[in-house]
């Protein structure tokens, strides 16, 4: 889809996105769509109940900037049990609007036009539309199958002199990919050698099914020089809510508030207190959800795999990559706008995530986080297909 005629240069080629296209094809076909992330069915009740009670208890005007103060102590609290980072809830926590602005917050605040931005690719969509509204250059490193494990070497060389930050996301979308911690240990290294800040995804921090999420900011160095981003509503499949948080050094946390109230300002005042009843009883809510998304990763891995996909099983996030070459084809994007017309299922060109779409070009994600019966539909349906 070309560019409107006066957008600016540095938002040219983010017009519309390749998730609004396979939702409008999903729509126009009635196909099954396991495209875009997001769960179909709810969180739990008592979560729901909460934030319908915050309503009636007039919790709907504007809640502090930072976030209501349940929300952030619970926030501080539940990462210091976790992963003994402490963090005051008054100066180093800040709740934003969803993790996707807390990137964007983070990027405008800390990128200076020309300064270099390191990530791993394929990434995210949003962390090169923010990287060029900051006005920062990309630095790929481009992670590849079957292991998707990241060249700590290629990492090393992609830093330098203009490099200031580095977006890093584990659990990994669209790959699944979990860093270990010999893996962080190397980057964290890196960042204390060539002073760099780090903003770290982590959204998916409780979905992992294989292997352990650590976060870099509990590497030696690390702590006063890492924003750790999450979200409640991929805990919590809630992820319509867009309640994210932002935790680290104040002067850090401080400069992503600067840039965030002129963004959303203040979000989801009633959905905050809910939030912080979930994270208050996460060990509660939490470990049932990872068994199901388990169970659910695994009916998908092996069924597109009997199908004839190469599956490259995912250690944690909501998504399983395949590559079709096996099925004879060559074209990842060509064959997902094909495929709600072939086949009556929608899913996601890993192309979209790389700078360098060749390294993606015959790779393909699909979501598992959907009920069990839809996984089984759409792998029926999949059956129906036959090499081009």
């Amino acid at each position: 889809m070309t560019d409107p005629p006066r957008l600016a240069r540095r938002l040219r080629g983010f017009g519309s996105t390749i998730f609004g296209e396979m939702s409008a094809l999903a729509l126009e076909t009635g196909s099954i769509n396991l495209g875009q992330g997001f769960p179909d069915t709810d969180g739990p009740q008592a979560i729901k109940e909460a934030a319908i009670a915050a309503i009636r208890d007039g919790h709907n005007q504007y809640p502090p900037a930072i976030g209501i103060p349940s929300l952030r102590r619970a926030i501080a609290a539940d990462r210091g049990r976790r992963y003994g980072t402490g963090y005051d809830p008054d100066t180093e926590v800040l709740v934003t609007a969803g993790a996707t602005e807390a990137i964007a917050a983070a990027l405008l605040a800390l990128c200076e036009p020309g300064d270099e931005v390191v990530a791993l690719e394929p990434y995210y969509d949003s962390y090169a539309a923010a990287i060029a509204m900051a006005g920062g250059v990309r630095r790929p490193v481009t992670l590849r199958p079957p292991g998707f494990r990241p060249d700590l070497d290629r990492f090393a060389a992609a830093i330098g002199p203009r490099t200031r930050l580095l977006v890093l996301n584990s659990p990994h979308n669209p790959t699944g990919m979990v860093l270990t911690r010999t893996e962080l240990a190397q980057i964290a290294r890196l960042c204390v050698d060539h002073d760099l800040v780090a903003i770290t995804d982590e959204v998916y921090e409780h979905l992992v099914y294989d292997g352990v999420h650590v976060p870099l900011a509990t590497f030696p160095g690390m702590r006063d020089r890492t924003l750790a981003i999450s979200s409640a509503g991929k805990t919590f499949s809630f992820t319509g809510w867009k309640v994210g948080w932002v935790c680290g050094p104040e002067p850090l946390v401080t400069a992503v508030r600067t840039a965030k109230q002129f963004l959303t300002y203040v979000n989801g005042g009633p959905f905050q207190y809910a939030m912080a009843t979930g994270l208050e009883r996460v060990d509660e809510f939490v470990p049932p959800l990872v068994a199901d998304l388990r169970a659910k990763r695994d009916l998908l891995c092996e069924g597109l795999a009997d199908l004839g996909f190469e599956v490259f099983r995912p250690d944690g996030t909501y998504f399983v990559t395949t590559d079709i070459t096996p099925l004879y084809e060559t074209s990842g994007v060509e064959f997902c706008r094909a495929l709600p017309h072939r086949a009556g299922v929608v899913a996601i060109p890993n192309s979209v995530f790389y700078d360098d779409s060749e390294a993606g070009r015959t790779l393909v994600r699909f979501a598992f986080c959907k009920r069990t019966e839809v996984l089984t539909e759409a792998l029926e349906r999949l059956s129906s297909l036959s090499p081009r």
